[in-house]
């Protein structure tokens, strides 16, 4: 399809810069089953009632990583140049790869120093070396420091990674450092939140385990390929960046185990939905997996598991609004994303949400 199709006019006050307190007060619009696809608008905090005893949610518990890092290129007889640095993917204990800018200035050899200038390297510098130089200004950091020691100094020296739409308005701060990570975040490793388990609180979750509603986890690490444009005319052109994922037997076993009985599977965003669609067969069985996907869904795709998706609202000609336009159909994707905007919702990562349920419960 022609990317164009997916874009729209989003009036700039529409992006959320802040989260609304408490989490599970933000707004979300309901888009039921039926030709019509009815539009509803509720709160997160209304998700209990809106679901059915034995339906199941499913979270991603990945965690964000500091990774945007802010550094200084010296190079013998050269003149200093700023760089920065987003890890993207760690190919080693001491070892990551990165989008780093400008690219262009930098060489294999190269010396990068992160962090202040006046302090002690654990508290507060940390140095790499460019390894290796890819393509789209990716390049290979490796760092003077390796594994849990590695792993401290980027908490300390990196900046919560805000998507560019928020990072252009104003910088990060402590805020984020607790209002980009989602209560379930526990495996360190994505460059971006998993932004629909955003919304969820530790009473909602309670709430709805008192309806008979279950709540599992997967794990996928988000990489930076979600914060880039789509470049390509067409969707057939272009390629997704491959993300690590992982869901267990037991999750695999408990959640076959809700669609045998008749009830609903809702993934609670975009990555839960990538990673549950990579794993299940062709017959709708899911099975333990553990690997890199890659998979691109767009209108024409055949949902294998899924019955329902919690999903923000995405950016125009993003991969993201593609697979809202996959699940729920493009006219009504449209129908929906317009109504949104007419009705005031806040938008993309620190915005409200949209409950997708084609099918509904028995």
């Amino acid at each position: 399809m022609r990317v164009d199709l997916f874009d729209f006019e989003l009036p700039p006050e529409r992006i959320a810069l802040r989260p609304v307190s408490p989490r599970d007060a933000a707004r979300m619009l309901v888009v039921r089953p039926g030709d019509t696809h009815e539009l509803t608008d509720a709160h997160v905090r209304d998700l209990p009632e809106l679901l059915a005893p034995g339906d199941a949610l499913v979270v991603n518990d990945t965690r964000v990583v500091p990774a945007r890092l802010n550094g200084v290129r010296h190079r013998a007889g050269g003149s200093d140049v700023r760089v920065e640095a987003m890890l993207h993917k760690r190919v080693a204990p001491d070892a990551w790869l990165a989008l780093a800018r400008p690219g262009k200035r930098l060489a294999i050899g190269d010396r990068i120093h992160f962090g202040g200038e006046n302090e002690a390297c654990l508290l507060g510098t940390l140095d790499a070396t460019v390894a290796e130089k890819g393509e789209g200004g990716e390049i290979r950091l490796q760092f003077d420091l390796s594994g849990p020691a590695l792993d401290e100094a980027i908490a300390t020296v990196g900046h919560i990674p805000l998507p560019p739409y928020i990072a252009a308005k104003r910088p990060d701060d402590l805020r984020d450092r607790a209002d980009y990570q989602t209560m379930f975040a526990d495996a360190e490793g994505s460059v971006a939140a998993p932004t629909a388990g955003l919304h969820f609180t530790p009473q909602l979750v309670e709430r709805l385990a008192a309806r008979g509603i279950e709540t599992h986890r997967v794990t996928l690490h988000v990489g930076a390929g979600t914060f880039l444009p789509v470049k390509a005319d067409d969707t057939s052109a272009h390629r997704m960046h491959a993300e690590w994922g992982e869901i267990s037997a037991v999750t695999a076993d408990a959640l076959n185990a809700v669609k045998a009985r008749g009830g609903r599977v809702v993934s609670v965003g975009t990555t839960a939905t990538r990673l549950l669609e990579s794993a299940a067969s062709e017959e709708g069985r899911l099975k333990a997996w553990h690997g890199e996907t890659d998979i691109f869904i767009t209108p024409g795709t055949r949902f294998r598991f899924i019955d329902g998706m919690l999903t923000n609202f995405h950016l125009p000609r993003s991969t993201l609004v593609m697979l809202v336009a996959a699940f729920i159909g493009h006219e009504a994707q449209k129908r929906a994303y317009a109504h949104a905007i007419a009705q005031g919702y806040r938008f993309y990562s620190y915005g409200d949400a949209c409950l997708l349920l084609p099918k509904a419960a028995p």
